[in-house]
């Protein structure tokens, strides 16, 4: 809204405005006419113009729908006579430079280059059309009373709006502000300064809402590093219980770097000691997505894809001459907890491994069974149920004299035993004519056989396949041990191979 001054002060003496004494000798009056009313308002003759203490009127401007404002002619024109003297007959004309370039400009609603005589027009028609607009006292309240509203309805209700609920408010606000300052602008003449609250809705919402967007962002942040956190956390635990698979799947759900490379590596690693190439291929692809040069991934992953397809682990002799096949350069493969060291013998049914409990660093002896291979699979339920029950039995007897059984499971497509290691030979080499045993030797060895026998019995257990080689006789303190109780019973319904150890 643009102001015009009605009178000046200077030296204590006010004095009137161009378009005053204009308006003056428009209506034939002289300045004594003209009355300046401190408490903010100018009367000329009959005309009360409304003004702040400052004596400045918010003038009308004037135009017709295509945009003209007043009549405007050459001077040069006038002068040679080619406008008609009826044009300017009984009308006020002021005489002053219009052409772009020359005298002042001044900013209106009409234009932004409004030339200095043109500004004069508009006021003057404004005081003697008694066109003017009206700054009411209570104008300022309410302005500032609407921008505390605002400021209560941004600092306190928005916030706990919804986003839809929000923008929907915020936008009827913003017209309501805008619709109420054009009508009493246009309809009613008054001035009330509407358009700093709607700018304040306006401005708060976006502000409101770009906080509250970058705060929801940083919290997704936040959630997605907690959450990838909390998914390496599960990842390594169900890897520590050698639940492979579900460490697989929470790891995929966690950011590939530098870090997570070096833990699916050892994931890898992991697939690798339980015979489960394919899968270790396929963490090793994963990690090529990010590094294809990560250490030596290319040549393990291609290296298990060959031996996923190969590896036979836990042949028995009635499996071939195929023998187990270790990745070289590899980590040492595992049954359930235990690390295989070496093959140290085979049977009917199986191979017997050298393993390692990692948890307490003890040797034991691993008895497989590769169920997959030497049974139809009409069989394999029964076998396996045989076989773990038979091992639960073996597993009650506690005696010096008989072998102690650590633990049994299945993994992948074995069944095993881990028993204690025993480091000696059994007795078949000493029923040869040349080799045999002092009777006084024998006799010992008998009664210990006996006294295992008779616990087993105790414990319902029978043994039903003593015979010399399944009596071990240790190198270190010539101990006697009576050995794979009730294992033979699954052979012999199954496979029979006579005199033949399973295992």
């Amino acid at each position: 809204m643009r102001s015009a001054w009605l009178a000046f002060e200077y030296y204590g003496e006010f004095y009137p405005s161009m378009a005053v004494m204009l308006a003056v000798r428009d209506l034939n009056l002289t300045m004594k006419d003209v009355e300046l009313d401190p408490a903010g308002r100018v009367r000329i003759g009959a005309i009360e113009i409304p003004t702040d203490r400052a004596f400045r009127m918010q003038p009308a401007f004037f135009a017709d729908i295509s945009g003209e404002t007043f009549a405007m002619y050459s001077a040069a024109d006038v002068l040679d006579g080619k406008v008609p003297p009826a044009a300017l007959k009984d009308k006020l004309v002021l005489v002053g430079p219009t052409a772009t370039g020359v005298g002042a400009r001044f900013a209106t609603p009409l234009n932004v280059q409004t030339p200095g005589v043109e500004l004069l027009a508009h006021e003057t028609a404004s005081i003697l059309d008694e066109n003017w607009y009206l700054r009411p006292g209570w104008a300022p309240w309410v302005t500032a009373l609407l921008i505390v509203l605002v400021g209560l309805y941004l600092a306190w209700l928005l916030p706990r709006l919804g986003a839809a609920l929000g923008v929907t408010l915020s936008a009827v606000l913003l017209v309501a502000l805008l619709a109420g300052g054009l009508v009493m602008l246009i309809g009613m003449h008054l001035w009330v300064e509407l358009a700093t609250p709607a700018l304040l809705v306006l401005a708060g919402h976006v502000l409101l809402s770009t906080k509250r967007l970058l705060v929801t962002e940083e919290e997704k942040e936040t959630i997605s590093k907690e959450s990838a956190e909390t998914n390496k956390m599960l990842g390594l635990s169900f890897q520590s219980q050698g639940m492979l698979d579900l460490a697989f799947e929470k790891f995929r759900k966690v950011p590939l770097d530098d870090d997570m490379m070096e833990i699916l590596y050892n994931l890898a690693l992991d697939y690798e000691r339980k015979r489960q190439f394919s899968k270790a291929a396929n963490v090793y692809e994963y990690m090529a997505r990010h590094d294809p040069n990560y250490k030596d991934i290319q040549t393990r992953m291609e290296r298990a894809k060959t031996a996923g397809e190969t590896m036979i682990f836990g042949a028995s002799l009635s499996g071939g001459t195929a023998g187990t096949l270790l990745l070289t350069d590899g980590a040492r493969p595992t049954l359930g907890r235990y690390e295989i060291i070496k093959e140290i013998g085979r049977g009917a049914m199986g191979t017997v491994y050298l393993g390692r409990d990692p948890k307490i660093n003890r040797e034991v002896a691993i008895k497989t069974l590769a169920l997959s291979q030497e049974f139809d699979e009409n069989e394999l339920a029964e076998v396996k149920e045989r076989f773990f029950r038979e091992a639960e039995t073996a597993g009650r007897l506690t005696h010096p004299n008989i072998v102690t059984i650590y633990d049994a499971g299945e993994e992948h497509d074995l069944a095993y035993i881990a028993m204690e290691y025993l480091e000696g030979t059994d007795l078949t080499p000493f029923t040869k004519p040349d080799k045999l045993l002092p009777k006084v030797a024998v006799l010992k060895i008998v009664g210990k056989v006996a006294e295992a026998l008779d616990y087993a019995h105790s414990q319902g257990v029978v043994h039903r396949d003593i015979k010399p080689a399944n009596i071990m006789l240790l190198k270190k303190n010539r101990t006697v041990k009576v050995t794979d109780f009730g294992i033979a019973r699954i052979t012999t319904s199954s496979k029979t191979k006579t005199g033949v150890v399973l295992g």
